[in-house]
């Protein structure tokens, strides 16, 4: 996994202060990344068009232009001008070098955004937002310098964003990148190195970036084995007994040995997914929530009392049954407005979706500070797993999960590796990676998924 900071000017600071690097020195660095990646994709005189804003981030356009320059076609536009001592040294030096410079924007086949960097703190002028709007309306690659225009720092979008094809961070992964609001705004993004490597440059941290090799899937390596030594799960069906249903084949295809589908109504279930009316006396995790309705409340509060590894979901976040559940180690799969709907139970917070969507991370951040035992994941764009004071995303999800079942999917999914034995929040990364892998590999049309073909997927990685 990858450390990810909220800001990365304390490290630059470190970088200046211990390590006798300049502003000048990092920017170099910054502005060659940027050169570098362009040279490896690009052929030589392609059109680049490099949008520069006032400060440090239009330096590092500026800069880049400079770099560039003779082997690429440049165009510099400065709407704002230079305002920072690094803007009007880089301005100098690339008008000593006769750098092309234009007052209006024209079409390219490269156009690079450095108007605005992580730091933005403010609403966007009427100037920039007409700027933004035409760059995003041109037919060309697009790259963003260390973020794309018009995102704050909180990774929040006020009024409008550069669509980049590729963000080229400066430094060190940011929290703003990872917003849900900024995934269709960030493209690919890649890392530049400013000047030392990544473990000097960077510090200890509580967030981090999910990569594949994160993912520990429940491979068989003991040979003297049999299925109860793979764990016996049990997932209460509900009203909606589909999504109980759901649940269970994703399960028994992620490995747990043996699933049990308790109901008090019988159901038509496949052949190696038994049915009991009670909890099995073997069981090692319990699933409940999905599609659970309006089940017997005295039977919840008895299944929720067990002391037995527990993944809840769905409508039991609307219960405040769960509320002494979450002194123990447990797992909460909550959509937005669910995580919601558990916040106001919680008396964190009463808000709605969208204030949430736009502040994911500080409110994932007070409930598991609140909640330390918990393993919370916050569905959406990028997954949020929270677990105590650390936080890890997962990056990986796409439109193609966007349909119903795919959440009941999930919860199997970390139920199996709960019976099986793993810890709360490697089954919870573990399952989360598997889930959005397996989408990404499936080879239909993006709007066709259906939970079987997700659980199949699983099954391949």
């Amino acid at each position: 996994m990858q450390n990810i900071y909220y800001e990365v000017g304390s490290l630059d600071k470190k970088c200046y202060e211990k390590f006798a690097l300049t502003e000048d020195i990092l920017m170099e660095h910054a502005a060659s990344s940027m050169a570098n990646f362009i040279e490896n994709k690009f052929e030589e005189k392609s059109s680049v068009l490099i949008v520069c804003g006032p400060g440090n981030n239009g330096a590092d356009g500026i800069a880049l232009a400079r770099l560039l320059y003779k082997k690429y076609e440049i165009k510099l536009y400065l709407p704002f001008g230079a305002k920072s001592s690094m803007a009007k040294l880089q301005e100098k030096r690339a008008k000593l070098l006769d750098v092309t410079f234009i007052d209006t924007i024209v079409e390219s086949d490269i156009i690079v955004d450095c108007l605005f960097g992580s730091g933005l703190n403010k609403d966007l002028d009427e100037t920039s937002l007409t700027i933004i709007n035409s760059l995003n309306k041109q037919d060309a690659y697009k790259l963003s310098c260390d973020i794309p225009s018009g995102i704050n720092t909180k990774g929040q979008i006020n009024q409008e964003a550069f669509y980049a094809d590729t963000t080229i961070t400066m430094g060190a992964l940011k929290v703003a990148l990872f917003s849900d609001e900024a995934k269709d705004y960030v493209g690919e993004i890649k890392v530049a190195n400013l000047g030392v490597q990544k473990s000097v440059y960077e510090e200890d941290t509580n967030i981090y970036l999910l990569d594949k090799k994160d993912m520990k899937l429940p491979f068989r390596n003991k040979k003297n084995s049999h299925k109860g030594s793979f764990g016996h799960l049990n997932v209460i069906a509900g009203c909606k007994m589909g999504a109980g249903v759901i649940a269970a084949k994703a399960a028994f295809g992620f490995g747990a040995g043996l699933v049990s589908v308790v109901s008090h109504e019988d159901i038509d279930l496949p052949y190696h997914i038994m049915q009991t009316h009670f909890i099995s006396d073997n069981c090692t995790a319990i699933a409940i929530g999905m599609g659970l309705g309006k089940y017997e409340i005295d039977e919840v509060e008895k299944i929720l009392a067990k002391d037995i590894p527990t993944i809840i979901d769905a409508d039991l976040f609307y219960e405040e049954i769960i509320l002494d559940k979450l002194q123990k180690d447990v797992v909460l799969t909550p959509h937005p407005k669910e995580f919601c709907a558990l916040l106001k139970l919680c008396k964190i917070a009463q808000i709605k979706v969208d204030e949430l969507q736009k502040n994911r991370f500080e409110y994932v951040s007070i409930f598991c500070s609140k909640y330390p035992n918990v393993t919370l994941l916050l569905k959406g764009a990028n997954t949020l797993i929270g677990k105590d004071k650390n936080i890890y995303i997962n990056s990986f999800g796409s439109a193609v999960l966007s349909k119903g079942g795919s959440g009941d999917v999930l919860s199997g999914l970390i139920a199996s590796l709960l019976a099986q034995g793993y810890d709360s929040l490697d089954a919870t990364t573990t399952a989360s990676l598997a889930h959005a892998l397996a989408a990404q590999n499936y080879k239909k049309n993006n709007y066709s998924l259906i939970p079987a073909d997700l659980v199949e997927e699983v099954k391949k990685l």
